[in-house]
Parts: C-alpha cells; structure tokens; sequence
C-alpha cells in the first residue's frame, strides 16, 4: 500500500497542537479530527474535507490517498486532547458557513437550536445525536461551547460534518426567519406542558434546548410554538440537558 509521503511543506508539532484554539484554527482554515473511527467516518462521507493525516504508525488502508505524516506518541500526546490518544488524528477543513448567520438555501425539516450549551462534551453529544435523528441542521447561540474545539469534535464522533451549524449572536433573528418559513419552535421547559407528543406534529420543526443550569431565555421562550416538558420521577428534579435533547429527538424521529 503507498500513500502520499511527507513533504517539506508540512507544519511543524506546535502548529497543530495550536489548533486547539478557535483563532489559530480560523487563520488556519483547518481543524482536528481524533481516532480511527471519527477519522474514518469523516474519509467515507466528506472524503475532500480531509487535508492530511497524522499517525503512530501504518495509516489505514482508507486513508491512502491522503498526506500522511507518521509521528511519535510523545508528539500526538503534545497535540491530542485525548486522555488516551488512539493513534491517528485528521487535519479537516472547516466548513463554509460555520461561525455566519447565513442560513442554507434548503434548511431541512428538521432543526436543533443550542442556546448557551457551554460543556463541549454536551455540546458534542446534541450535535451527534441530531445525526442520529435526521436533524439537518444545528443553530448554536455565540456563547455555545464551539463546536470546531477539540473536546467537542471528539464527543461528535466523527458526525461534525453530516450537518449543518451555524454558530452565531445573531442567533435570534435565524429563529425568527425559520418561523416565517413555517418552522414551529419547540422549546423545552420545567414549567412546560407534559406532551412529547407534539414533536412529532411539526411538519418543519426547531427543537430548542438551553443551558445546563438556567435553561432557555426568555428571548426563545417568548417566540416559542410550544413549550415543552418530559414527565419524570419527582425523585430526580431534571435531566442532563444532552440526555434531553435525545429524548426529544427520538420521539420526533
């Protein structure tokens, strides 16, 4: 098997380790995707995405029409943001449109809205599930965790590109156009109505769900359709906000 061999015009260590910030991965136009499996999902379903490959050893057989760079595990663990790093780490471009307000010229019928969803891992996991559940799009307000940092990208598991995001303060005014397009918003709420049944009623629906702590604004929560809220136990006072969001997103399934 021969791949594409290392080159001089490759970066040094510290460069990709610098992609764990948001302004080095602008400049940079570039992020990065970590482990075999994220790494893979990403060459079968966004194969020209993929700028180069970093290994500990023999890149893959699907990775063979990459740049590969083969590196120590003293230099992926300087890059990595992996407790236990597993051997192969992607450099991906990021896509058009992420950190706009721009929405795409055919959304979908289906819509996640993050309002202040600050745990990457969190953030990570909505963003995976929405995958999971047709979602075709995700709608991140400014104060999000990004969802291009190394522990969100890692909690997607290598779905950070079966979607849209757009990720922005502006986030408000996207939800007013989507309504005007005949999107009802669906918000989740403690003091909501007991009918998770209602998710599946939407022809075009804009699920919303809010910081792990103080929950939706009242900005959303004043322009929502419907607020909703999931009956539980009343020994166990909420949910994880992720664990949520997958309830809902499977009813709507």
């Amino acid at each position: 098997m021969t791949y594409k061999s290392e080159d001089t015009s490759l970066k040094p260590i510290k460069w990709y380790k610098s992609l764990a910030g948001k302004k080095e991965r602008l400049e940079a136009g570039v992020f990065l995707v970590e482990g075999e499996r994220a790494v893979r999902q990403i060459a079968e379903n966004n194969p020209n995405d993929i700028v180069e490959i970093l290994s500990t050893g023999e890149a893959p057989s699907f990775c063979r029409t990459y740049v590969y760079r083969r590196i120590t595990g003293e230099q992926l663990r300087s890059i990595t943001s992996a407790t236990t790093p597993q051997g192969i780490i992607a450099v991906v471009r990021i896509p058009h449109d992420v950190y706009s307000a721009n929405l795409p010229d055919n959304p979908g019928s289906k819509i996640l809205l993050l309002e202040y969803i600050q745990d990457p891992g969190n953030a990570g996991s909505l963003i995976r599930t929405a995958v999971a559940f047709g979602f075709s799009g995700v709608i991140m307000s400014e104060k999000c965790a990004d969802p291009l940092s190394p522990k969100t990208v890692q909690s997607t598991a290598g779905t950070i590109l079966s979607l849209w995001i757009r990720r922005t303060g502006d986030y408000l005014n996207l939800v007013r156009s989507l309504k005007a397009k005949g999107y009802s918003l669906v918000a989740t709420d403690l003091d909501g109505e007991e009918a998770p049944s209602y998710l599946k009623e939407a022809d075009k629906l804009l699920l919303a769900l809010g910081n792990e702590a103080a929950g939706l604004s009242c900005d959303i929560l004043g322009l929502a359709d419907f607020r909703l809220k999931i009956p539980i136990k009343d020994k166990a006072e909420s949910l994880n906000v992720a664990a949520c969001g997958a309830i809902c997103m499977y009813i709507s399934f």
